[in-house]
């Protein structure tokens, strides 16, 4: 049977555009994935990674243009996104290659023996290395950023991995493309093409999981897809680590003093923030927990105001506009759910942004409406409306795990007054990032960052953004009275790398 061909397709009329390629067959995947373990060796130098990742950055913003237009062409995310989305991901890549130079995520540690210690101490030298090849499940709604040359790739390359990227099928011509420039800037530093592996088809992703020479897997997307395959990353003969981003509902908590000293321009951000990129971020706030009575009602006032003003747009794909229509629907049909700016489909191929009311009480206990707790990928939200601090904290008890959690505080609050401790206490436990007067949608590529948060939200403690994505790709490897002269050059008393390392129990930069 002839393989499936891949179509590039696009969203604002759901027609093919072109055939890109094939769905790979079994021999494509393990071709593909035996290649970049036979490259594992041309990652070994820092120095070669650190300038593989710098180029990679520099050829990326020199077809920038031509990037962007296929991107648009299949996500109809439009340029100016998109040219901030490359921007970012280059970005990412020299950041990423700024701490290869630096060295310190290798966690050098060195003991001398001790004998006057309890037990006895010997020699031990400790530092992390590469785990092998990394699957990469690339994302949809981040053509750049999540996908071929994004934060997984660049990690896991800055880690001394090669990477198999599963495309996504919302944008394969694209990925053809970054792929070729990436291997292009692997060339240019005498690194196989194969450090850098792409395949296209479900099947080639599930065959992906299981193939025994893949060593780790990175994942961005749905619930049901992620739990798939980490069900099947630890069902191997021989488990390997699977860090997936799966789905969260990243709820916010605005006080009623909050809603009273600024009711206008909560609404408003939060407006802005669940519409970002027609509803398609992965930290959209999908629930609001905003008070009952005249200060609430401000709120939701400017919050129909906003979202009244924001024009349809198009979803990344037919699949996920049917999907979005759908499922407002069956929420809207729910008891005591009101709409004051209706979600749904916004014309044959566009979708209306929209919030859907309904009392905290309903979602305080199990039930019917528990539907509401479910993310809902697109331009919504749901504000629940809360009579008392006993609410919030029944809905937010209910609550899975999340990427973000956020608080919207009076300046009283903020101060330390009132509840604004006893919130942040509240949202801590469910989510890897909590924000306090700010909004979700943006994540910063920065060392401090966390991207991640408890089960669904990723399957990991791990983040994807930011410069400890790196730990993912790496385990911990300890010599014990190992000789000088067969220690690897990072473990020498000498240090003749000039690595950041902890020494006889001291810092030395």
């Amino acid at each position: 049977m002839a393989a499936a061909p891949v179509w590039s397709v696009d969203p604002r009329t759901g027609k093919p555009r072109e055939q890109v390629a094939v769905e790979a067959t079994p021999a494509e995947v393990d071709t593909a994935v035996r290649a970049a373990h036979a490259a594992r060796g041309a990652l070994a130098d820092r120095a070669v990674r650190a300038a593989l990742l710098r180029t990679a950055a520099d050829r990326l913003e020199a077809a920038k243009d031509a990037l962007v237009e296929v991107a648009d062409a299949e996500t109809a995310l439009g340029p100016v996104r998109l040219t901030g989305e490359l921007a970012r991901t280059c970005y990412q890549l020299r950041a990423f290659a700024g701490i290869v130079d630096e060295g310190a995520f290798l966690d050098v540690v060195i003991d001398h023996p001790d004998a006057t210690a309890t037990p006895p101490v010997p020699d031990l030298r400790r530092y992390k290395v590469p785990l092998g090849v990394v699957a990469v499940y690339a994302a949809s709604n981040f053509p750049f950023a999540f996908s071929v040359p994004g934060g997984d790739t660049a990690s896991a390359l800055a880690a001394g991995c090669p990477v198999v990227v599963k495309a996504h099928p919302d944008h394969p011509a694209l990925s053809e493309l970054v792929a070729k420039v990436l291997r292009t800037a692997a060339a240019a530093h005498g690194v196989p093409e194969g450090v850098i592996g792409l395949v296209h088809g479900f099947d080639a992703g599930v065959r992906l999981i299981g193939h025994p020479l893949v060593a780790a897997a990175g994942f961005t997307g749905s619930v049901r897809g992620g739990r798939a395959l980490f069900d099947a990353a630890v069902a191997r003969p021989v488990p390997i680590p699977f860090h997936g981003e799966l789905g969260s509902l990243n709820p916010v908590v605005i006080t009623e003093e909050a809603a009273a000293e600024r009711a206008e321009e909560i609404g408003t951000g939060l407006a802005g923030s669940m519409t970002l990129g027609v509803g398609q971020f992965c930290v959209k706030p999908g629930l609001v927990l905003a008070p009952a009575g005249e200060v609430g009602d401000r709120l939701v006032g400017a919050l129909t105001d906003a979202v009244s003003r924001v024009e349809a747009g198009v979803l990344l794909d037919h699949r996920m506009r049917d999907d979005f229509v759908a499922g407002v629907a069956e929420r809207a049909k729910l008891p005591d759910v009101e709409s004051p700016v209706t979600p749904g489909a916004g014309g044959e191929h566009t979708v209306g942004a929209g919030f859907l009311t309904v009392p905290a009480a309903r979602l305080a206990v199990e039930g019917e409406h528990d539907l509401l707790l479910e993310e809902c990928f697109g331009p919504v939200t749901v504000v629940a409306r809360y009579q008392d601090d006993t609410e919030v904290t029944a809905v937010l008890s209910r609550l899975p795990g999340n990427l973000t959690a956020t608080v919207q505080l009076s300046a009283r609050e903020a101060a330390g007054a009132g509840v604004g401790a006893s919130i942040l206490a509240e949202l801590t436990p469910l989510a890897g990032r909590v924000l306090v007067n700010g909004w979700p949608t943006g994540v910063a590529v920065a060392p401090a960052q966390h991207h991640g948060g408890p089960y669904p939200a990723t399957t990991s403690t791990s983040t994807s953004v930011g410069g400890t994505a790196v730990e993912r790709w790496l385990r911990p490897v300890v010599y014990q009275g190992t000789p000088e002269a067969l220690l690897p050059a990072e473990l020498r008393d000498d240090n003749p790398l000039g690595l950041p390392r902890r020494f006889n129990g001291g810092l030395e930069n």
